[in-house]
């Protein structure tokens, strides 16, 4: 079966949603006091941070990531430091502009995030650290609240008032 070229074609063809590839696109650990980290006694302090990127490879050809920062701190010290990003390559076609938002904001990363939860444990583990399991998200939940957050960024810088910093 062949793949319909132009655009008329596709749009009979109907929606498309295919993925095309998955992989660990970047990955770092840090260490910074080891060994001493090691046999400090402190109680641990698990802090994440997680977002997701997109790019555009090419007409109905995306490349979503979901990028994930794993602090461990002892005391006033880091014990470790990852950071990952997982990427995809998703193929999306025949969608109207609303719902290719949803696909790349919610259905791409849900896709996404078990690799990455399953490397970042793996790279924890093997750094000789007691396993860290990643919570499951709900990426729709996240989504709505990426979209709360330009939009109240996008109407202060538009309302002429300079508001402070945190």
């Amino acid at each position: 079966m062949t793949q319909p070229n132009s655009a008329a074609e596709q749009a009979a063809a109907g929606p498309q949603f295919n993925l095309q590839r998955i992989y660990l696109k970047d990955v770092s650990l840090e260490i910074p006091d080891a060994p001493a980290v090691f046999i400090d006694q402190a109680e641990p302090r698990l802090e994440f941070q997680i977002d997701t990127q997109e790019k555009t490879l090419q007409p109905g050809l995306f490349e979503i990531g979901v990028r994930c920062t794993v602090t461990c701190r002892l005391g006033d010290k880091v014990g470790f430091l990852v950071e990952a990003t997982q990427a995809g390559i998703f193929e999306i076609l025949g969608v109207a502009d609303d719902q290719l938002a949803l696909l790349k904001g919610i259905s791409c990363p849900s896709i996404l995030y078990p690799y990455l939860r399953s490397n970042i444990a793996d790279v924890i583990q093997r750094a000789s650290f007691p396993p860290v399991h990643l919570a499951e998200l709900n990426w729709e939940a996240f989504y709505q609240q990426r979209l709360a957050q330009a939009a109240a960024q996008s109407q202060a810088s538009n309302s002429g008032l300079i508001l402070p910093t945190q």
